[in-house]
């Protein structure tokens, strides 16, 4: 029996008998998508210091955080399972760190991912897990100074391309 979508649902990854199944993109036009997902990591003061300092005994945390949400991007289709594998063309993940002197009860990082391909489907879910893989391994580098961070925040901000053409979250 083909694995047909459902007409009465707006879930795409169900079929007609309510079956998980793998989406057809193979007639979708290809075309330029984009996405940006963001997030933020909750942490003492003295470990945002060590943080932005450079002096974390692991070495430079936000770099190879940078580097850790840029591969997770890449592997999405692998850890979530009916995500198609793309090519992506673009991965840039960036860190905001906040002045913890200045209104925040204790200190946080923001970590924003944006990410592009020329494809058939769109690129949400890998902006998603960038950003959530760069805050976990801010948190593996820091839990032994501080097990208490907590990753908050994480969304979808905006994505282009696609049927449904531009979308941006509304501001929170």
């Amino acid at each position: 029996m083909p694995d047909t979508p459902s007409t009465d649902s707006p879930l795409t990854h169900f079929n007609a008998q309510g079956h998980a199944h793998m989406v057809d993109v193979g007639a979708k036009p290809a075309m330029q998508r984009v996405a940006r997902a963001t997030g933020r990591i909750l942490m003492q003061p003295d470990t945002h210091a060590l943080v932005t300092s450079g002096q974390a005994s692991k070495g430079d945390v936000l770099g190879v955080a940078r580097i850790a949400g840029i591969m997770a991007a890449k592997k999405t289709s692998e850890l979530i399972p009916l995500c198609h594998p793309l090519a992506l063309t673009r991965v840039a993940v960036d860190f905001n760190v906040d002045d913890p002197d200045h209104g925040t009860a204790g200190a946080s990082i923001a970590c924003t991912a944006t990410v592009q391909t020329t494809g058939p489907t769109g690129v949400e879910m890998e902006a998603l897990t960038a950003v959530q893989v760069a805050l976990l391994t801010i948190y593996d580098m820091c839990k032994a100074v501080d097990r208490g961070m907590t990753m908050t925040d994480i969304r979808l901000l905006e994505k282009q391309g696609g049927k449904s053409g531009h979308w941006r979250a509304p501001r929170a």
